[in-house]
């Protein structure tokens, strides 16, 4: 089955005029609450600065941090596992639910089981897995994935939401009303919650000096089922380590304000040890981070906290939609982390960018997204995994513009083609007539004008 490349499902998700503006717009506004939020805060750039510090000496002191959070972790009764890849990831948490033997569970937002699949895989095996976070739950009973990591149904509006809670809930057809939606969605998820006895909850900082984890939702769905649980399965990748308990302060007055424009996100649980009776297991995983860590252009892509901030800021994501990322973190720092798990699959992501460098400018741990998406094309293109036609395209070009008598006169021969012959580029065949209205050519290029008007 061909998989649709950025480009091709671009086309297919902007063909809906409507539903592209409005997310467009719907993002632009979550992204206008972050500046906002972050304008009551004087020591906004210096908090984004002391963060990123932080995390580049976790990054240069990783092997000692996660070492010190194993051992306080295991001295506090919980039970600790190592996953070299996503496919080790799935065995322990499969081996840890089918010792309790229960084929139901409970799970609250994870990113990390998304990369891994661990949906798909437990199904297989013939566990029910029931996403708790309304808007995963939404796309998991339309069978979809989400298309933004904070706000995972972002793509749908209420009626789609109606008439999928009217399949699956049985709620009257046609009422699109939010609150009755979620009420409905209450009672369900509430029955899940009494009757599963195992819990999944990603992990959102890990503290090296105290073994605890720390899990922010709005919802209080984690808690929910963390609580009410018998066995509780904390999966994490091995970047989400940092080093102390204060450093929360840095990062917790980030991650609310930069994701969707919050003071403060409303649940931010901390969990230690287990309860009595209860077991409490946390999975920490690499799959592919060591290899980031060791290319010196993209280690810093580590530092991300999924705040999301630059979805949200993104012009090609907000009018392309998560989806047409075919990944599970989608957007510019989803672009720079999808190549380092398979280049040839994802050589289209870092290429879907302007390259205008907006969301390194919001990044919360100033991660400079916008120059790694720029090294990765610089990668892709050596390694000849670049479309046969972009590759030829870049050569001619580069030719072209290291020639000013060449350039100057493809310039005069292309502004005379546009004027005299304009449908020779007004056509289906020129990628930018697309939605475009091409501009009127130019009488004198700027050279021209400028030897004119030199006097």
């Amino acid at each position: 089955m061909h998989m649709l490349n950025h480009a091709e499902a671009s086309e297919k998700f902007i063909a809906n005029q409507e539903r592209t503006d409005w997310h467009d717009d719907t993002l632009w506004f979550v992204r206008s609450k972050r500046d906002k939020a972050s304008k009551l805060l004087p020591e906004w750039e210096a908090l984004r600065e002391q963060a990123s510090q932080i995390k580049e000496h976790m990054l240069s002191n990783l092997p000692q941090y996660l070492l010190e959070f194993e051992a306080k972790a295991q001295a506090n009764g919980v039970q600790v596992h190592w996953a070299k890849d996503a496919h080790e990831h799935n065995e322990i948490v499969y081996s840890i639910i089918q010792k309790h033997g229960d084929k139901a569970l409970v799970k609250s937002k994870s990113m990390l089981t998304e990369e891994c699949h661990l949906n798909a895989y437990l199904e297989q095996k013939g566990i029910d897995v029931v996403d708790t976070d309304l808007g995963e739950r939404i796309v998991q009973f339309r069978k979809e994935v989400p298309s933004h990591i904070v706000l995972p149904a972002i793509h749908l509006k209420k009626e789609d939401v109606g008439e999928t809670f009217h399949q699956h809930l049985g709620t009257p057809k046609g009422n699109k009303d939010p609150q009755f939606l979620t009420e409905a969605a209450r009672i369900h998820l509430r029955e899940k919650f009494l009757g599963a006895k195992v819990a999944i909850t990603g992990v959102n900082f890990a503290v090296a000096e105290t073994g605890e984890f720390v899990v922010c939702t709005n919802e209080g769905n984690a808690d929910m089922g963390a609580h009410l649980s018998d066995v509780h399965i904390a999966c994490m990748g091995i970047e989400k380590i940092i080093p102390k308990r204060q450093d929360l302060g840095v990062f917790l007055r980030l991650l609310a304000r930069s994701a969707t424009g919050q003071l403060i996100t409303t649940y931010s649980s901390h969990f230690a040890k287990p309860r009595a009776g209860q077991e409490m297991h946390i999975v920490l995983v690499d799959n592919g981070r060591s290899r980031q860590l060791a290319r010196d252009e993209f280690r810093n892509s580590l530092k991300c906290i999924r705040c999301a901030a630059c979805f949200n800021t993104c012009p090609v994501y907000r009018r392309s939609g998560g989806h047409s990322y075919h990944q599970p973190v989608a957007g510019p720092i989803g672009s720079i982390l999808a190549p380092n798990f398979d280049k040839k699959a994802n050589v289209d992501l870092p290429f879907a960018s302007t390259l205008c460098g907006s969301c390194s400018n919001v990044c919360p741990v100033k991660i400079n997204i916008h120059e790694q998406l720029w090294f990765w094309r610089q990668d892709l293109m050596k390694e000849g995994l670049a479309p046969a036609g972009k590759v030829l395209g870049m050569k001619l070009m580069a030719w072209m513009m290291s020639n000013p008598s060449v350039f100057r006169l493809a310039g005069g021969i292309g502004r005379k083609v546009m004027s005299w012959f304009p449908f020779l580029v007004n056509n289906g065949m020129n990628p930018w007539f697309k939605q475009r209205e091409m501009p009127a050519s130019p009488k004198q290029s700027f050279q021209e004008w400028y030897k004119s008007n030199r006097s």
